[in-house]
């Protein structure tokens, strides 16, 4: 039975819940062209270069960024509010990249980029879904606490980020060895023999 490309496209759209990217159709040798009319005339919103929005989705700014950069990881302020170890939505996406890889970001909401050299880019990379679904690369929780304490961040965040995290799945050994990689293990130490 010969599959049709409406129905291919409308399959990759329902997979990713109304955000599709043209190299995903492309990918199943529909033509570049064929694609981008097809959902123009559903009238789709182009959101970033080769990415669109069904007229009935929601856009969700953290997966579409990860769509467009694959390098980046969030990390810090964004990263503790998808792990559920912060209080507030960030203001602004952080994110972290390896050295040298271009991110030129226009979009609706401000990105921060953190570089690190390659080895550090790699210790504690993860995945998490979005409030939306989606899933986007994301430090997993002890390599966000330990990022936080080698920033200027708020005392107030630290102390619910560390309480949350103490209170749910903690694993204090691998904590204490990100610590150590990456020159917070005193602060940390501290940290937690007041909290534990």
């Amino acid at each position: 039975m010969k599959v049709n490309k409406k129905e291919i496209i409308e399959s990759k759209i329902q997979q990713n819940q109304g955000i599709i990217q043209i190299a995903d159709i492309v990918a199943e040798g529909i033509s570049k062209q064929y694609a981008i009319q097809y959902l123009q005339d559903r009238h789709y919103e182009r959101v970033a270069r080769g990415i669109y929005l069904a007229p009935d989705a929601w856009q969700d700014d953290l997966y579409i960024i990860s769509l467009q950069y694959k390098k980046i990881v969030y990390s810090h302020d964004t990263a503790l509010y998808l792990l559920g170890l912060s209080e507030r939505e960030p203001i602004c996406f952080t994110v972290t990249v390896p050295r040298g890889y271009k991110v030129d970001y226009k979009g609706k909401s401000p990105l921060n980029k953190v570089t690190v050299v390659e080895e550090r880019y790699f210790w504690g990379m993860d995945t998490i879904a979005t409030p939306y679904g989606h899933i986007v690369p994301c430090y997993n929780a002890e390599r966000t606490l330990c990022d936080i304490f080698r920033v200027d961040t708020e005392i107030q965040e630290k102390q619910f980020a560390v309480k949350e995290y103490l209170n749910g799945r903690k694993n204090l050994p691998r904590l204490m060895e990100y610590a150590k990689m990456l020159c917070v293990e005193k602060k940390i130490k501290q940290y937690m023999e007041v909290l534990l």
